[in-house]
């Protein structure tokens, strides 16, 4: 029997990438997502809940993410997950954790763009060398860290 890891989240970065490097220079980007799920209950009420979910991603992407993403951006990501395990240093007991680590990325927008018309993203990224997303990244608004932008930058 075929084994298939893949995961697709959409949601926004609850806080600012970290952005670290591997002794031989690899680029190591975490950060978190809060991906809400709106349902309602046999009654109709309306209820919302939030998944909060780990993400690693490396090389390029990771480089990318740091530059244009920040707290509160929306992203769209697809990636694999990864279980890790470890003693904790505290004499605190085995300690465990669930991450998505990220294959390929897409910027979306925020919502209140400037002069555009129209929704969706652009853009996009993935693990050096890897398939690449066409078109330009959408602009951020006050929700994704504010200021103007220059996408001509982006090396896609």
């Amino acid at each position: 029997m075929a084994n298939f890891n893949k995961v697709i989240l959409m949601g926004n970065l609850t806080r600012d990438i970290e952005l670290r490097h591997t002794q031989g220079g690899m680029a190591i980007a975490k950060f978190g997502m809060a991906i809400n799920r709106k349902t309602s209950s046999q009654s109709g009420e309306a209820r919302e809940t939030t998944c909060f979910v780990d993400c690693t991603a490396f090389g390029k992407s990771a480089e990318l993410l740091q530059q244009y993403v920040r707290k509160g951006s929306p992203l769209f990501v697809d990636g694999r997950l990864e279980f890790s395990s470890w003693e904790a240093k505290d004499g605190g007991g085995k300690r465990n954790k669930l991450e998505v680590v990220v294959e390929n990325f897409q910027f979306m927008s925020s919502g209140n763009r400037e002069g555009a018309g129209g929704g969706g993203g652009g853009g996009g990224g993935g693990g050096d060398g890897e398939r690449r997303g066409g078109g330009r990244p959408a602009q951020e608004g006050a929700a994704g860290g504010g200021g103007e932008v220059d996408y001509g930058d982006i090396p896609f």
